[in-house]
């Protein structure tokens, strides 16, 4: 599954060089994650368990400046399911273009919220994992 997020820059998002802080580009991708998690129903499978989900790690290629105005289409899905982490990848691109903004892939785990510890993906976690993999390109 693909899911799409549509977000407009604005000038709170801008730095001194009036475009998209590179810091913000993780609350673009945030934003696309949950809503990817909604569309999904994916959340379901969390809600009134003792499991949740942690990033624990981020790679992001700047690719093009974003500025005031420019509508961007962030494109999530999940690249990779493991035992005991998945990746997911995120494009950002400039609307109604071919133009990337930015691209990055995030590793996440599935934790036992109790310890704090990752746990081995496996059941219904892992079957609606799977059930989501879809490279974008």
């Amino acid at each position: 599954m693909i899911h799409s997020t549509t977000i407009t820059v604005r000038g709170y998002h801008l730095d001194l060089y009036r475009h998209v802080n590179n810091a913000r580009y993780l609350e673009f991708l945030e934003e696309a994650r949950w809503g990817f998690m909604e569309q999904s129903n994916m959340m379901h499978v969390f809600d009134g368990s003792k499991l949740g989900l942690a990033v624990v790690n981020i790679n992001i290629n700047y690719r093009r400046g974003a500025y005031n105005n420019e509508v961007l289409d962030i494109r999530s899905c999940f690249k990779k399911i493991g035992g005991r982490s998945a990746v997911m990848e995120q494009v950002i691109y400039l609307k109604d273009t071919d133009t990337v903004v930015a691209d990055a892939l995030i590793t996440f785990v599935v934790i036992d919220i109790k310890t704090s510890k990752a746990v081995t993906l496996e059941g219904e976690v892992l079957d609606v994992l799977n059930g989501l993999l879809e490279p974008i390109a």
